[in-house]
C-alpha cells in the first residue's frame, strides 16, 4: 500500500462529519476517530511500516502517550525493535504509582508517539513528565497532524520537533 492509498483507507474508516468537542475544548465539524484505524491490524501494521523511516536516528525509546498513542507505539516497537514506554496522563494511584510504564527513560533519547495532534496540549504536558524523569525528549511523531503549523509552532516552543505521517490536507473534505 502506498502513502496515498493508506490516506484514503484511513479517511474512509475514521474521518467523521458532525459536531465534535475536541480535547482542546474547541469544536469541530470533523473528527478523526483514530480507534477505528488503530483497531484494524492491517492498517495499523501499514501505518507502522510507513512511520518507521520518520523515527529520528538514535532514538532509544518510543514514548507512547495514553491512550491512542499506545497502539501506534506498540506497532512501531514491533516494526523497529525499539523499546516502548507507555506514558499515562497522570500517575496511577496504585501499584508502582508511576505515570511512565515499561522501560527506563532516564538518560535515553526519546521519541514521543501520538495518534492525532490538534493543539499539542497533551504532548506538552507529557513532555514535562518525561523530562522530569531525565528522558531526553526533542522529537514527536504522530499519525495525523490536524493542527497544522500552529501545533508545530507550539511544540517548537518546548524544543520539540514534530513529524507526521499525514496532515489534514492529505484527507478528503
Amino acid at each position: 500500500m502506498n502513502h496515498a492509498e493508506l490516506a484514503k483507507s484511513i479517511d474512509q474508516i475514521c474521518h467523521l462529519k458532525g459536531d465534535f468537542l475536541l480535547r482542546s475544548g474547541a469544536r469541530s465539524h470533523e473528527y478523526f476517530d483514530k480507534y477505528r484505524f488503530e483497531s484494524q491490524p492491517t492498517l495499523l501494521k501499514e501505518i507502522a511500516r510507513q512511520m518507521k523511516p520518520l523515527i529520528p536516528a538514535g532514538t532509544e525509546v518510543l514514548a507512547a502517550l495514553e491512550m491512542g498513542g499506545i497502539p501506534i507505539g506498540t506497532a512501531l516497537s514491533l516494526e523497529t525493535g525499539i523499546p516502548c514506554a507507555f506514558i499515562r496522563k497522570s500517575a496511577k494511584e496504585y501499584g508502582t504509582c508511576q505515570f511512565a510504564e515499561g522501560v527506563e527513560l532516564k538518560g535515553k533519547k526519546i521519541c514521543i508517539i501520538e495518534d492525532v495532534i490538534t493543539s499539542g496540549g497533551q504532548v506538552l504536558l507529557s513532555t514535562d513528565d518525561i523530562r522530569s524523569l531525565g528522558g531526553i525528549a526533542h522529537d514527536v511523531l504522530c499519525v495525523i497532524n490536524r493542527g497544522g503549523p500552529e501545533a508545530e509552532t507550539k511544540l517548537k516552543g518546548k524544543d520539540l520537533n514534530l513529524k507526521s505521517l499525514f496532515v489534514r490536507a492529505d484527507f478528503g473534505n
